[in-house]
Parts: C-alpha cells; structure tokens; sequence
C-alpha cells in the first residue's frame, strides 16, 4: 500500500501543460521507435526508418526484433541513432544459455542496447535470487558499452509492492534502464507502475539509471503524464535519452500531425 499511497500522490500533482514546439522535439527524441510485429519484413523496416529523422532531429533508438539488426545498422551507419533489439521476447521464460546466445548474436549483428524480458514468472513463484542472477549474467554479456534495458511486464507483475522490488533487485543486478513492458499482454505502460519504478531510482540514489515507458503509448497526449511524474521525482535536467526513453510505434506518427 506504502508504494500505491506515494505513487497517487505523484499522479494527483499532474499539472496541464501546454502543447508546444519544443515539448514535441523533446519527445521525439526521446523515443525508441519500435517494429516488433511478426509479420515484419526489410520493406516494412526500411519504411520505419524513414520516421527516425524529421525536422525535429533524430529519435534515439529503433527498436526492431534481431534479425533486422544488420540492416538497420548498416542504414543508420552514418547517424548516432542507437540500434535496439529484444531478447529472452516476449513471454520471459527462455533458458539463461539460450538468452546468452540470443545477446552475443545481436551484439555481433550490430545492436547498441539490448531489451531483455525479466523472467517474471520465475520471479513471481519466488525465484527472487535466480531472477538477479539472471540480469547480472546478461549485463555481463552486453559489457560497459551496450545498454541493457530490462522488461519487467509490469502488467503481469501488477502489484506495485512486487513492480518496485522488480525494479529494485534489476538495478541493482546490472540493469541502465528498467522497462514497464513488452506491449503482448492485455496490460501495458500504466501511470502507477511507472511512478512506482521512477521512485525506485530516486531511491536508490543513482541518477544514471533510466526508465523506459513502453506498452500501448501512441499519442502526446498519453506521453505527457508520464514527462510529468518523471520531472517530479527526478527533475527536468533527467528528461534526456540517456534516462528517459519511450518506446512507441505511432507517436511519430502523431508528432507528424502536430508540427
């Protein structure tokens, strides 16, 4: 209840901003733009790519399944876009070994940061000390240079007495940045696990850390609360893509309609 209690607190302070063009260019650029659809194709990515840049500058990443990450990388050579990929995607239950294999692969292909799936349902049954083992191997195998972005599934983790110790124990085994979700299950990005995982870094004293929004966000009007709470509890000078990432499909989209 102590984490819901603080959380409320931080959603009630929400204040209306207005909508302008230098909110709109802090937001595309903190957005990992994302293609992760089965149904993906190089024509399909070739086509997101052409999003990743606008008159605003560039976003921060591209997020795309593994096998498309030699392609973008080869198409962002000459950019500071970061390549992203997905792992242990989307249920979190793959082997350790095989998650090992799957990061060396797209490390090898090129990716910049990787987005694992937090064994959740292993962490949920108790396995509370495998789960931490689990996250320091992986950002042992990703190294100093390649971001390592852990998904928690808030959705499935849905207490946010269980979010905030999640949230606690990947940062503390290794994690740059702590993920609310996958966008697979019924329950995506919500305001309360996001607030509740911003206070965990607050708490924790280590303002490198970031949090990454991700999970049925697809305008500015959904984006803004989350700016809100964030520079609330970590202040305005956080809000940069070394912190603060969205993950998002459409916002692009949206930003488009509003220049």
């Amino acid at each position: 209840m102590e984490w819901f209690e603080k959380a409320s607190e931080y959603i009630r302070n929400i204040k209306p901003v207005e909508m302008d063009s230098v909110l709109l260019q802090q937001i595309f650029q903190l957005i990992d733009l994302t293609s992760l659809n089965d149904n993906d194709t190089n024509t399909s990515i070739a086509a997101l790519l052409n999003k990743a840049q606008s008159s605003f500058g560039h976003v921060a990443a591209v997020c795309i399944y593994s096998k498309f990450v030699r392609l973008v990388a080869n198409e962002l050579l000459s950019t500071t876009i970061k390549i992203a990929t997905v792992v242990n995607f989307p249920e979190g239950n793959n082997s350790l070994d095989n998650v090992l294999i799957e990061i060396n692969n797209a490390l090898e292909n090129g990716a910049q940061e990787i987005d694992v799936v937090f064994p959740y349902s292993r962490y949920l049954a108790g396995e509370r000390q495998y789960a931490q083992t689990f996250i320091s191997t992986c950002k042992a195998a990703c190294g100093n240079n390649v971001s390592l972005k852990v998904i928690l599934e808030t959705g499935a983790l849905q207490d946010t007495a269980i979010i905030a110790d999640a949230s606690y124990d990947a940062l503390t085994s290794g994690a740059d940045f702590i993920k609310t979700s996958t966008g697979k299950i019924a329950i995506g990005a919500t305001l309360e696990a996001a607030t509740v995982m911003l206070l965990v870094i607050h708490h924790l004293g280590d303002a490198q850390k970031g949090l990454k929004i991700s999970g049925g966000l697809r305008s500015i009007a959904d984006v803004i609360p989350y700016l809100q709470i964030a520079k609330q509890i970590m202040g305005e000078h956080w809000i940069n893509k070394d912190h603060f990432r969205i993950g998002s499909s459409r916002l692009v989209d949206d930003i488009g309609k509003a220049i």
